[in-house]
């Protein structure tokens, strides 16, 4: 499943049984039917997120143990593959299991979903609520510590190996509920009159989010919030540093970048947070700042890009939407249809489409690496877990793959095989060299 509820499922090491259309939901009484079959909430069910499976009550279950076997496979993958495997992760376990399961970093932390969890998403509505910048400013420092913590736990878990942080990348609307119920229990947690909210809900509404106020268009519309943002990441670098432990080399990364000046404008904002923060704290630390590549125009645009950003990291998940002009939410009501008639062979959500999806990555590391030589790639979409995807990665030149934590081993063996495949291909190919005459055996007569 491709859609943006089994991407979060997927990252959190959930079963997930999407596009359910016979499921009816009642909210007021909180249960859910499938024809006769009615379900309340507090009863248990059992979810396979293989076979798609619901099943009703508890069924008995086992933890995946990894056997000796499994270590000694994939000791060989990683002296054999030339990729490295990173993880998406945004919680501390997250990142233990990533580590765990030999991730070499983390290679998106997606720092909005840090703000969904209890009383954090009261002080990020506060901060979208705020009627000026400073009462923004107010509710931005008590979000600064929430994301401050966070992140120096990553660090601290992932003992030097790299992290790129994503800064805010969703449209803010997502934060705020739209049913009369829900935005009265946000003014009244957040302090604020009814009206407001109500106000600002219809303020944020968009007609197509996914192409909408996101990304780094938020962070120039807010640089305050992208100012808190890394001045978390630095702070935290520092914390960890000083506690003895392995100084990170952060990686902050700007989302959905089309243009050189909007990545300028905001690696300004970075720079100077990360100069004030080591003047602050009294020490140097290492960071790098880059930028997502997810549209089409970043692609083709690369080797401007490169004169600003110190790596490339290819969310293949929105760079697969703005290509194929193609949402991933709504694409399973045709594309079986497109498969059983030909017309794509694989869903490209799942699988990288290497003829064009794939051509815009080919084309922005030539002229990335031409601008930056030896510039740092990767990518962190869904793909980063799919062994076809992979091979391509490999093939282009990509430093590293980042997917979820539970398809980190998967990705380390299928690395290894693109690896492998890669040099036989190489091995099988005609000589450049000339040719020398072939000598008699004997003679001559």
């Amino acid at each position: 499943m491709t859609s943006h509820a089994a991407v979060v499922a997927r990252g959190m090491g959930r079963p997930c049984v999407a596009g359910a259309g016979a499921v009816q939901v009642d909210y007021a009484a909180a249960r859910l039917s499938v024809g006769s079959v009615t379900v309340q909430e507090g009863q248990i069910l059992t979810i396979d997120g293989v076979t798609g499976e619901v099943i009703l009550g508890e069924v008995p279950t086992v933890p995946p143990q990894l056997s000796g076997a499994f270590g000694i496979i994939m000791a060989w993958a990683d002296e054999y593959r030339t990729l490295q495997v990173r993880a998406n992760a945004e919680t501390p376990n997250d990142a233990r299991q990533a580590k765990e399961f030999g991730a070499q970093g983390i290679g998106l932390v997606r720092t909005e979903h840090m703000f969904f969890d209890g009383g954090r998403i009261i002080a990020m509505r506060r901060m979208i609520l705020a009627a000026d910048e400073a009462d923004r400013k107010v509710a931005l420092e008590e979000l600064l510590t929430m994301q401050r913590e966070d992140i120096t736990e990553l660090f601290r878990i992932m003992d030097g190996r790299p992290v790129t942080v994503r800064l805010l990348d969703p449209p803010l609307h997502e934060f705020i509920p739209h049913t009369e119920a829900e935005m009265a229990q946000v003014a009244k947690a957040a302090g604020v009159p009814l009206n407001r909210v109500r106000r600002r809900a219809a303020e944020l509404q968009e007609a197509n989010p996914m192409l909408g106020h996101r990304g780094c268009r938020l962070a120039i519309t807010y640089p305050e919030i992208c100012e808190m943002q890394a001045r978390a990441i630095f702070e935290a670098a520092a914390a960890v540093g000083k506690a003895g432990g392995a100084v990170p080399v952060a990686e902050v990364m700007v989302p959905l970048v089309a243009t050189l000046q909007e990545l300028s404008i905001l690696k300004e904002v970075v720079e100077k947070t990360a100069a004030a923060v080591q003047k602050e704290q009294g020490m140097n630390f290492t960071y790098r700042v880059g930028t997502m590549i997810e549209l089409p125009r970043a692609c083709l645009q690369a080797g401007k890009l490169a004169e600003q950003a110190e790596f490339f990291s290819f969310g293949t998940n929105d760079l697969t939407q703005t290509t194929y002009g193609l949402s991933r939410d709504d694409a399973g009501a045709f594309l079986p249809e497109y498969k059983a008639k030909g017309i794509v062979e694989q869903d490209p959500f799942v699988s990288l489409d290497q003829e064009g999806v794939g051509e815009l990555i080919k084309v922005a590391v030539e002229r990335g690496r031409t601008a930056r030589d030896g510039m740092k790639m990767g990518i962190c979409g869904e793909h980063g877990g799919d062994p076809a995807s992979i091979e391509f990665c490999n093939k282009v030149g990509l430093d590293y793959v980042s997917c979820s934590p539970f398809r980190v081993p998967v990705a380390r063996l299928a690395a290894a095989q693109a690896a492998l495949k890669l040099r036989g291909e190489k091995a099988l190919q005609p000589s450049t060299k000339a040719a020398k005459p072939l000598q008699p055996a004997f003679g001559p007569w």
